[in-house]
């Protein structure tokens, strides 16, 4: 289940300085999804940001809302 993947990469996340650099440097929930795909999690961009506003451990989602983004 991809939530149940997702909320294992931000305990992970948790725990992986490096990781957490890399997520927080990524410009779009795709480019997560992707770094998370890479480490064997699988979940997509729009699942994570329906998670938005939720945590997991120490670690709230927030979707940022970039200046001229279209919706």
């Amino acid at each position: 289940m991809a939530l149940d993947e997702l909320k294992s990469f931000l305990q992970k996340m948790q725990t992986d300085p490096e990781l957490k650099a890399k997520v927080l440097s990524s410009a779009t929930a795709d480019d997560v999804a992707q770094i998370a795909l890479n480490l064997g999690y699988e979940f997509s961009g729009d699942e994570l940001l329906r998670f938005s506003g939720k945590k997991v451990g120490e670690v709230t989602v927030r979707k940022n809302d970039v200046p001229g983004e279209y919706n």
